[in-house]
């Protein structure tokens, strides 16, 4: 397909010349690449934060949004529909999360003559909202988990609920997905505060904050299928990826195909997937998910989007799923039918997120990119973001990039990933690296029994502590520098610790950095002042100067990177002091409360 291909797409010849990627991040430089390679021209948007992201950089035009948060800027619809209208774009690509499932921002595209390249808005009315679409999954003889099919009003309906099928109970953003705005409630008097949380998040990450409540299955694996369908009725499945590794319901590793998954399971699976997208009438790339337990699967959700984990199916199927998007945006029709979908050896995906596995906790890490080195040799992808000097900010989603390898079999996957991450080097923030080389090596992971609960429930992080080379201080307020030496002819690279100094004009200066924690909780400084470990947004206030708090009892919420936080006592004591309210910034180690 050229700039100058034409197409039938709802019935109105198309030619596509310039797509506007309405996202930014690794996905929007993943789009904009496979528009280069066709020939057809590119508008990026961006937010004041983003001014010189990569996005940005590789584009052939870009328009500025305004605004520093997402719903300033990239949930900013007139914003973006003045970014069409002064460049002239005849089609948006939505990416993932933000507007790419939102139906409003779909038929405010089609409205105007410009080709949304996704599904028509009505399949994402469907779909994209959970509750409708686990109606139409059932309606289609699909089964999904047991759930409550409408939106949630008040914590007594998931009190309600778990008192009637049991706890644990899931609260989920009804127009979300990627674990964002989910909470896990294992009793009735964490309802109220769960539900609240995922109202929050889901506003923020998508925009509407409307929740629904299904049952929370005790050790199910997360499979989904890759559906391809065009405007001639012919849709396909591709087929399936594990996506079981999961911390805080988000995915951490996905693989295709899945491992120890029987071959009469996946076609039953496969065929499911297409009925549920005939019956919503979709059309382009979308995503149906399951949860895979005992023998038997579950619907769980449709994502009417191109999904984060796509390049897995890629490598597996030798198919270019953006170029496919794009096509039939066009108009064209599928080339190849279901007898002819090859999937040929494994692949791997590692998420690469800006976050501080230490301890188990995948604390927020925002900050500046000061070294990447990215992994490369036979069989490795990386889709990044970001670059070295690129800042990866804390007011939106911390995925740096994605390191893909592709093998002959899964076990050859899983030591070209090891290999992988080894060679890939992150300074300046902590990653989510160390996490996964302690997944692949697991002896779990590599039989493939591993669930959803997985990570958080059996795999032991507690003693993995990350140094961030930055030069911030540790809790020691000492900082780590990388060095090599050499020994016999031995080179060995290492970490020194030294006292917290700074170099100024040749002389080394005690500093006044913060000390960097490596979890959520706050960390206890002079005079019981409470501090954060991250710079974020307080969104919550717990508690009001005179109480008597716990040990450990949250003090306050704090959201960095569209994840929520809580922030907790260090000791017993009494609040005798609160220096921050709702709505306040903080930056790494400001104090939020003093506890006496």
């Amino acid at each position: 397909m050229s700039s100058t291909v034409k197409g039938n797409y709802e019935g109105d010849t198309q030619v596509l010349k310039k797509v506007l990627v309405a996202n930014r991040g690794e996905i929007a430089v993943r789009v904009l690449r496979t528009c280069r390679e066709m020939g057809i021209a590119t508008v990026a948007v961006y937010s004041e934060l983003d001014r010189d992201a990569l996005h940005v950089r590789l584009a052939d035009e870009a328009y500025a949004l305004g605004g520093q948060t997402a719903a300033e800027s990239y949930l900013n619809t007139e914003a973006i529909l003045d970014a069409i209208e002064k460049s002239g774009a005849d089609a948006v690509h939505p990416g993932y999360g933000f507007f790419s499932e939102n139906t409003d921002f779909a038929r405010a595209i089609t409205a105007r003559g410009v080709t949304f390249i996704g599904p028509p808005p009505e399949a994402i009315e469907v779909m994209g909202d959970k509750i409708s679409s686990r109606i139409a999954a059932e309606a289609a003889g699909v089964s999904g988990v047991p759930g409550r099919s409408q939106t949630l009003v008040h914590a007594d309906e998931v009190i309600a609920f778990g008192e009637k099928f049991g706890w644990p109970v899931a609260i989920k953003a009804a127009y979300g997905g990627g674990g964002r705005g989910m909470k896990v409630v294992k009793g009735a008097d964490e309802a109220a505060a769960a539900f609240e949380s995922a109202q929050r998040e889901s506003l923020a990450y998508f925009g509407r904050d409307e929740c629904y409540v299904e049952r929370y299955l005790t050790w199910p694996r997360h499979i989904e299928m890759q559906v391809l369908a065009d405007t001639h009725g012919n849709t396909l499945w591709l087929g399936e990826r594990d996506c079981s590794c999961q911390r805080r319901h988000q995915k951490l590793v996905e693989e295709s195909p899945a491992a120890n998954f029987p071959d009469e399971v996946r076609q039953a699976m496969g065929e499911a997937a297409v009925k549920v997208s005939k019956a919503c009438g979709y059309v382009n790339a979308g995503t149906v998910e399951f949860l895979y337990q005992d023998g038997e699967f579950y619907f769980l959700e449709m994502n009417t989007r191109l999904q984060v984990e796509h390049p897995v199916t890629e490598l597996v199927t030798g198919l270019d799923l953006v170029e496919w998007q794009l096509r039939i945006a066009a108009g064209e029709a599928l080339t190849f039918g279901q007898d002819e979908v090859r999937r040929q050896g494994h692949s791997i995906e590692v998420r690469i997120n800006a976050e501080d596995p230490s301890g188990g906790r995948f604390t927020p890490s925002p900050g500046t990119l000061t070294k990447f080195t990215q992994a490369s040799g036979p069989g490795v992808r990386m889709d990044a973001g970001y670059m070295e000097g690129d800042t990866v900010s804390q007011y939106y989603d911390n995925l740096i990039g994605k390191l893909v390898v592709w093998a002959d079999d899964r076990e050859h996957a899983r030591r070209r990933m090891l290999r992988a991450l080894e060679e890939t080097v992150i300074e300046g923030l902590a990653t989510t690296i160390p996490a996964a080389e302690r997944i692949l090596e697991h002896q779990d992971f590599a039989d493939g029994i591993h669930s959803t609960k997985w990570v958080e429930e059996v795999l032991d992080l507690s003693d993995l502590v990350v140094n961030v080379t930055s030069g911030e201080a540790d809790d020691q307020g000492r900082l780590a520098k990388a060095v090599t030496a050499e020994v016999n002819g031995q080179r060995y690279e290492m970490t020194l610790y030294l006292p917290e100094m700074q170099a100024v004009a040749g002389v080394a200066q005690p500093t006044k950095k913060a000390r960097r924690s490596g979890g959520s909780s706050a960390v206890i400084g002079q005079a019981g002042a409470v501090t954060v470990p991250m710079q974020g947004t307080i969104v919550k206030v717990m508690v009001e100067v005179g109480d008597a708090v716990e040990a450990g009892q949250t003090i306050c919420i704090l959201e960095a990177m569209k994840m929520e936080n809580p922030i907790t006592a260090g000791a017993a004591g009494t609040v005798t002091e609160l220096k921050v309210t709702a709505g306040d910034s903080v930056a790494n180690g400001d104090v939020v409360a003093i506890v006496e």
